[in-house]
């Protein structure tokens, strides 16, 4: 076989590097940071590329929407209860920052048995083998007994579990999610996928219960998402329910005519994940807005963006 010739570079047509447009340059360069340097400090030292470019860009939309009045939406997966952060939301929603809370079953779940136990979340692999998995009694009669509540009184799942809680008086009602947004009146919606929860499998489990006041929920999210013009909404660790749920609840408020053209949307998650790229950051704004994707541990960006949005909002 015969090796082909090599090809000859010495014509090669060159620029200068000096004249040739860039997309980097030192002058957006990151800076370090001084001992006791404050969250506005850090944010101004940020690489002024990517996410470090996206991400004040992203907390000035947000403390913009705040002033102006216009609503702020946290939707949640539970692993942002697992992981410790409850004490950030409820400061949020203290503060008036969070204007309502969308969240799957399984956060209800995890909140409930923080408020009446300051536990949560069992080793799966080490009871699944002879079938305890999600047995624990009281959290299948408490979230049922407040589903039950909400449908009966005609409130919804979230108003109906958190007034429950309330009620009850359990000893870390303070660290709830629910109870907090209940007392404070903050609503919260809850997205349930029947199966996918452990209390679905208790007696106290009601399925008519649940598919009314879950429907109902639905109905009053699809009222919140109605009026999200100059708003924002954040997807935070949800990769399926919530994202599919956001863009059902967006499309039937546009049927009804209602204008949401202009806000803004994050999705915040450890992974990048089909549905909350497309059905939360991409496609919602594509008419206009904004959307935003950050990639990285709950626990460390949730707080990240409460202490840079609250430092925000407090500027003026």
């Amino acid at each position: 076989m015969t090796t082909p010739e090599p090809l000859d570079f010495s014509n090669l047509s060159t620029y200068s590097l000096f004249s040739r447009p860039s997309k980097v340059g030192v002058e957006s360069f990151a800076r370090p940071l001084a001992p006791g340097a404050s969250i506005a400090d850090f944010l101004s030292s940020l690489p002024d590329q990517l996410a470090g470019h996206d991400f004040p860009e992203f907390i000035e939309r947000l403390a913009i929407a705040r002033k102006n009045g216009r609503p702020l939406i946290f939707g949640m997966g539970a692993h942002v209860i697992k992981v410790g952060l409850n004490p950030v939301i409820i400061d949020l929603m203290e503060r008036g920052v969070i204007t309502a809370i969308a969240m799957n079953g399984a956060g209800i779940v995890h909140d409930t048995e923080l408020a009446m136990a300051g536990k949560t979340s069992e080793d799966v692999a080490a009871v699944l083998g002879h079938g305890a998995f999600g047995a624990a009694r009281e959290t299948g009669e408490e979230v049922n007994r407040g589903i039950i509540r909400g449908a009966e009184e005609e409130i919804g799942i979230g108003a109906g579990l958190g007034q429950h809680l309330l009620d009850r008086g359990f000893p870390h009602n303070g660290l709830s999610l629910l109870a907090n947004a209940r007392r404070l009146g903050v609503p919260v919606t809850v997205h349930v996928a029947m199966g996918t929860d452990i209390v679905h499998i208790h007696p106290a489990a009601d399925g008519a219960a649940i598919g009314a006041a879950g429907h109902l929920d639905f109905r009053i999210f699809a009222r919140l998402v109605a009026d999200l013009e100059g708003g924002a909404y954040l997807n935070v660790g949800s990769a399926v329910l919530l994202p599919e749920v956001f863009l059902k609840a967006l499309t039937v408020a546009r049927n009804l005519g209602h204008e949401i053209n202009d806000f803004t949307t994050a999705n915040f998650d450890f992974i990048r994940h089909y549905r909350p790229m497309t059905n939360v950051v991409s496609r919602p704004t594509a008419g206009g807005g904004k959307g935003y994707n950050f990639t990285g541990h709950h626990e460390i960006m949730i707080p990240l963006l409460a202490a840079a949005l609250v430092n925000e909002l407090c500027r003026d």
